[in-house]
C-alpha cells in the first residue's frame, strides 16, 4: 500500500485512507462526529478520501460479539480495515481502533501512518486518567495495567481485563509504528511524551468548527449552560450540587447520571434539556451568559470551548481540564480557583466585555483553514520522511 517515490507538494489530491471503530450511538460520541467533518474538509482540499470502518452498533447485533471483541482487545489481532489495500492509500489516517478493529495490521502497512489522539487509551483502561473522583495515572507511571484490572476502570472487573491484557503502553502498534502522531493540545502532547511517546512525532493540532455551521456570535443574556455528557469525569454532579438556587442554568446532553442529575437539579433554578441537536446547542451558546466547563479529567480538547468561542461566549472551566489551560493562554473566560458562587459573581463584571474577544480568539485558532493547513503539513512531511526511508531500506 502506498507508493513511494517522488511528491509533488503542489499535488495535493492523493488518496487518504481515514480508519475509524464507531462508538455505539447510545453513547453520544463527539469523535464520531469529528471523524466525519475532518472527512468531508479533506474532500473539499481536494484529498480522495475513503473511511474504513468497524461500527459498534452493527457488530452488537452478533452474540458473539463481546467475545469477539474482548479477544481483538485483549491480543491486538481482529477485523483489519477491508480493501485498503485495494484503495492503494498514500497516506492511512487512524482515529480510533478500540473495541473493533485490531492493531496488528499496522506493522505491515507501506504508507504512512497518522494517528489521531481523543483520549488516554494507549496509557489508560478508561482512556480518562480519572478514577473515584480525582486524576489517576496509576497504570501509566508503573506501566502496569493490575490497577486498571484491580479497580475495574472500564466498565468493572470482568470487562477491564481484556483491556488491561492488550495494554502495551508507549509500545502499542498505534503509537510505535506512526509517522506522525496528531495531539489536541499542548497538554495533550506533553502528556504522551511524558509516558514515552516519541516527541519528535508528536503534533498539536485542535479540532475546528466547520464553517457551515457557524452562525456569528450572539448577544448573551442571563442563563449560564452546560452542554456535554452526563458522567462523572465531566463534573456535572459538582456543578449541580454547587450551583446557587437563584441563578439559571440549562444542562444539555445526556449520559448515565441523567437520573441522578435531575434528582439533584430539583428545587433549583436549573432545566435539564436532555439531548440537545448542534445547532441549536450552538443557538443556546449565543444567548447564554457564560458556558460552564467542569470536566474533571485531562480532557484532550473540549468541543464545547471551541463552539463557545464561535458563539462569543465565554467560558467557566475548572482545573485541571485542557480549558482551564486555553482560558488562561487566550483570556477567554476565568477558571474557578475557590467558591463557584464567587467565580460567578466576578464573570457578571468580566465576561459582557469578552465577548468579542471570544469571537477572535476562534477566528483565529479554529476555522476550517486553520485546521487544513496544519493537517496538509503533517501529511507532507509523513510521505516525505516515509519515502527517505523506503529508498533508503532499498
Amino acid at each position: 500500500m502506498g507508493t513511494a517515490g517522488a511528491i509533488d507538494e503542489g499535488n495535493i489530491s492523493y488518496r487518504v485512507a481515514i480508519v475509524h471503530s464507531f462508538y455505539s450511538s447510545r453513547v453520544p460520541s463527539g469523535e464520531n462526529v469529528v471523524v466525519q467533518q475532518q472527512a468531508d474538509a479533506l474532500r473539499r482540499l481536494g484529498y480522495i478520501v475513503q473511511i474504513f470502518a468497524q461500527s459498534t452498533d452493527r457488530r452488537e447485533r452478533s452474540k458473539l460479539y463481546p467475545l469477539e471483541a474482548a479477544l481483538t482487545v485483549a491480543t491486538g489481532w481482529g477485523p483489519i480495515p477491508q480493501r485498503l489495500r485495494d484503495f492503494n492509500p498514500d497516506v492511512i489516517h487512524v482515529h480510533n481502533l478500540f473495541p473493533n478493529f485490531g492493531k496488528q495490521w499496522l506493522l505491515n502497512t507501506a504508507a504512512p501512518v497518522i494517528s489521531s489522539l481523543h483520549n488516554y487509551r494507549p496509557m489508560c483502561a478508561a482512556g480518562t486518567f480519572y478514577r473515584d473522583g480525582r486524576v489517576c495515572t496509576d497504570c501509566a507511571d508503573r506501566k502496569s495495567s493490575l490497577p486498571a484490572i484491580q479497580h475495574g476502570c472500564y466498565k468493572g472487573r470482568i470487562a477491564s481485563v481484556p483491556v488491561a491484557l492488550g495494554q502495551r503502553f508507549d509500545r502499542d502498534p498505534f503509537l510505535a509504528r506512526s509517522s506522525a502522531i496528531v495531539a489536541l493540545s499542548s497538554q495533550m502532547s506533553s502528556i504522551y511524551a511524558s509516558y514515552g511517546a516519541t516527541p519528535q512525532k508528536l503534533h498539536v493540532l485542535p479540532h475546528f468548527l466547520p464553517d457551515e455551521l457557524d452562525r456569528g456570535s450572539g448577544p448573551g443574556g442571563r442563563y449560564w449552560l452546560y452542554g456535554g455528557r452526563l458522567s462523572h469525569e465531566k463534573g456535572i454532579l459538582p456543578l449541580v450540587q454547587e450551583w446557587p438556587s437563584e441563578r439559571p442554568l440549562l444542562i444539555a446532553g445526556q449520559g448515565e447520571l441523567e437520573a441522578e442529575v435531575r434528582r439533584v437539579a430539583k428545587g433549583k433554578n436549573i432545566k435539564v434539556l436532555g439531548a440537545v441537536g448542534r445547532e441549536d446547542l450552538m443557538a443556546l451558546m449565543r444567548g447564554a451568559a457564560g458556558v460552564v466547563f467542569p470536566s474533571r479529567w485531562f480532557e484532550g480538547f473540549g468541543l464545547v470551548y471551541m463552539e463557545a468561542l464561535a458563539a462569543g461566549t465565554p467560558v467557566l472551566a475548572w482545573e485541571p481540564s485542557v480549558v482551564a489551560s486555553f482560558i488562561r493562554d487566550d483570556g477567554t473566560g476565568a477558571v474557578v480557583r475557590g467558591l463557584l458562587s464567587d467565580a460567578l459573581e466576578a464573570a457578571d463584571k468580566s465576561f459582557p466585555s469578552m465577548r468579542s474577544h471570544c469571537r477572535q480568539v476562534f477566528e483565529r485558532k479554529y476555522r476550517e483553514s486553520s485546521w487544513a493547513e496544519g493537517i496538509r503539513g503533517i501529511y507532507d512531511a509523513a510521505r516525505k520522511s516515509n519515502a527517505s526511508v523506503s529508498r533508503f531500506s532499498s
